[in-house]
């Protein structure tokens, strides 16, 4: 994709933070507009993250405008809003790549620019690392300033606030952009606190409000008054004294999109002393109506026609699996008065859109706090509910010690349904569920499923609800393979596989959705087939049934081999001690880069052609 960098005359000129730092403030409006025309124009040609670099072209554009980079750190929270960071510091002709295969990362990546100072990708780091960097900084003696950005969907994470209240216990020099895109900002409101903002965090002001503390310090009513007072005249321009409390130094709301404003503001708080928060109130795809109007919507986009009204429409395609699990959670509610469900902010993304609408009294969506959930539905468990968490591989990651000391240890019966398994795709090695097998495998009183279709994850998801117990069921991004869906109430037993293709000497074990994969392969080896389902407890006597008739055992499995399902298997073996030939096929040791399923499961063997070689040079 070529774009006609003479449509984009400031932009094209700026390849660099440096060249935006030659321009006059006059310019920056302008610089502005052009960055997100190319935002726009790059993205809809090649798809990729939309709505939210479009809320933060100004504040990008102030930033590197203000602040030294790479030299000052910049860190992005999550990523998503990151394109226009991308696009200025050395990316921009190289945009519509963006998480495909072999071209740029979908989020902040320090191997791929030094002005990607933190690697992101999951929500809520930034305050922490940004603490970090910003005590080496002053331990550097190089007056090296650190900022960070976090929006307000990440600023409700438990972690965001870990942060914020240590740093400002040891009172670092640091900005905290609180990027809020769910507020609505009146134009005299904005105008209002941005004449504010700048009062308040200029110069005087700040000597008077430092110099006043010093002085009246040893005076305790006097101070306690003077505070009160600051704190009653902040009160009038300012929605809350929160951020005070945590010991920073808050300013704002003011409006995120006017560059100036901005710039205006940031360089009044470059200098300040300790911990300082400035909060704008900016519109996730602004500038683009239908993003404005829906950016959920417009967060992510294939190629589109900005001309359009509309995205365009998909193709017909079979369900996909989050698509299964919210209309198995909606038929089992139906029936099953103490089930509830529980999202960590993933509503849309977990297929649980119309369970919110039809049970709102049974779906809890506690935001970005994975820990919560987790020891919340332990909490519901007790109370006599049948609580099912709706939650990423990756995400899951998150909430490891409550999945062991809140659920596991306490034998709750509690569902995970764990959505985006096994390899995800574009967004790289973040989100890559790679390792739910291996971290889950080592936990005693939960049970572990792998459905290799549509029809088997419904199956498991009753099978798992109906337990008592803990319970998981691990399913990929993306759709069925067109199996018809059994009675909602339909189980299966617990621990118990199933041979697909009967073959003699070679024996595939299949864990998930490569069965189909794994049984083409099977076909072409003469190799039995079988769909091990469990991978917790494991199907022991199918394995013994196998070791009798065959001298080969090949796992395959969409997880990390270290520590996976062939592991399970491999200390079955083991342990009776049979002289049989085992390859364990899945994720290499390595964290996987970004592309689409099929490149990546193709490149890592894990296709057919891959099985079969694999095996064939295992023989040989």
């Amino acid at each position: 994709m070529t774009i006609n960098l003479n449509e984009y005359p400031l932009l094209s000129e700026i390849n660099y933070p440096a060249d935006l730092r030659k321009l006059d403030h006059a310019s920056l409006p302008q610089a502005s507009e052009e960055l997100r025309r190319y935002l726009l124009n790059s993205v809809s040609n090649s798809s990729g993250h939309f709505a939210s670099g479009l809320g933060t072209i100004e504040l990008t554009v102030a930033l590197h405008y203000v602040y030294n980079t790479p030299f000052d750190h910049l860190i992005w929270d999550v990523g998503h809003q990151a394109y226009p960071h991308k696009i200025l510091t050395g990316r921009r002709d190289q945009l519509h790549s963006i998480r495909q295969k072999d071209g740029l990362h979908p989020f902040p990546w320090r191997e791929e620019s030094e002005y990607d100072i933190l690697s992101v990708g999951h929500s809520s780091t930034s305050i922490s690392a940004a603490l970090g960097m910003a005590v080496a900084a002053e331990k550097e003696g190089k007056n090296r300033k650190t900022v960070a950005v976090i929006g307000d969907g990440a600023m409700t994470a438990g972690m965001a606030f870990e942060a914020l209240n240590h740093a400002g216990d040891i009172h670092k020099d640091m900005l905290v952009i609180l990027n809020d895109n769910e507020m609505s900002i009146s134009e005299n409101v904005g105008a209002l606190n941005n004449h504010f903002a700048k009062m308040l965090s200029g110069s005087i002001y700040t000597g008077i409000r430092e110099g006043s503390k010093r002085i009246l310090k040893n005076i305790p009513p006097i101070k306690e008054l003077a505070s009160r007072a600051e704190e009653h005249i902040k009160g009038m321009v300012v929605p809350s004294t929160f951020f005070e409390e945590l010991g920073f130094n808050y300013i704002g709301p003011i409006d995120g999109h006017d560059v100036n404003g901005l710039v205006d503001t940031i360089t009044n708080m470059r200098n300040l002393k300790g911990p300082q928060l400035l909060h704008i109130a900016t519109k996730k795809g602004k500038g683009y109506h239908a993003a404005e109007q829906d950016p959920i919507k417009y967060h992510a986009v294939p190629k589109f026609n900005p001309a359009e009204t509309s995205l365009p429409a998909s193709k017909p395609s079979l369900p996909t699996y989050s698509q299964i699990f919210g209309d198995w959670l909606c038929k089992t509610a139906e029936h099953d008065e103490k089930l509830v469900a529980i999202t960590p902010a993933m509503r849309e993304g977990s297929g649980m859109v119309e369970f919110s609408q039809r049970f709102p009294d049974k779906y809890f969506d506690v935001a970005i706090a994975e820990q919560h959930a987790i020891t919340f539905a332990a909490g519901l468990a007790i109370g006599g509910h049948n609580a099912v968490v709706a939650i990423y591989s990756s995400f899951l990651q998150r909430g490891y010690d409550q999945l062991i000391h809140d659920v596991a240890i306490q034998d709750l019966p509690v569902l995970f349904a764990i959505d985006r398994a096994g390899i995800v795709g574009a967004d790289g090695p973040t989100h890559q569920g790679a390792f739910d097998l291996s971290f889950m495998r080592c936990i005693p009183n939960i049970v572990i499923m792998t459905p290799a279709d549509e029809k088997e994850c419904q199956l498991m998801l009753t099978t798992g609800h109906k337990l008592n117990k803990p319970a998981a069921v691990r399913y990929p991004r993306g759709t069925g393979t067109g199996q018809s869906l059994p009675e909602i109430n339909e189980t299966i037993e617990v621990g118990k596989g199933r041979i697909i293709e009967d073959g003699q000497e070679i024996a595939i074990l299949n864990f998930g959705t490569t069965l189909a994969e794994a049984t083409i392969a099977g076909k072409s080896l003469n190799a039995t087939v079988v769909d091990m389902r469990f991978v917790k407890p494991i199907d022991e006597a199918l394995i013994t049934q196998l070791l009798e008739k065959h001298n080969t055992l090949v796992t395959v499995e969409d997880n990390a081999i270290a520590g996976g399902a062939g592991s399970a298997v491999n200390e079955y073996v083991l342990n009776t001690q049979n002289n049989c030939k085992i390859l364990n096929i899945g994720l290499p040791d390595v964290f996987i880069k970004h592309g689409t399923q099929q490149e990546i499961h193709q490149e890592l063997g894990l296709d057919s052609a891959g099985i079969i070689d694999k095996i064939q040079k295992l023989l040989n």
